[in-house]
């Protein structure tokens, strides 16, 4: 387990949780895949265009911001909506 893994995941529950109307369906999973680290977010059906936004335009800053925090440690990451 990487040391900063536990920081991202509340990064990005922090974010998301900002985003939806309910927070409790929030679920964040980490998947290794090989050298990169992929973060699977679910969250209620009605939630995700919120989550996505017009044009993917919130998932993409979303994105930004985990990847730029991620790059202090050297690692890859790489945030999906399922």
């Amino acid at each position: 387990m990487k040391v900063r893994e536990p920081m991202m995941q509340a990064l990005l529950q922090t974010l998301v949780r900002a985003l939806v109307d309910d927070p409790d369906s929030i679920d964040i999973r980490q998947v290794e895949d090989g050298e990169w680290t992929r973060y699977e977010i679910r969250v209620a059906p009605e939630d995700t265009g919120k989550v996505i936004g017009k044009q993917g335009r919130t998932i993409r800053a979303v994105r930004q911001l985990v990847k730029a925090a991620a790059v202090r440690s050297g690692e890859r990451v790489n945030v999906d909506v399922i």
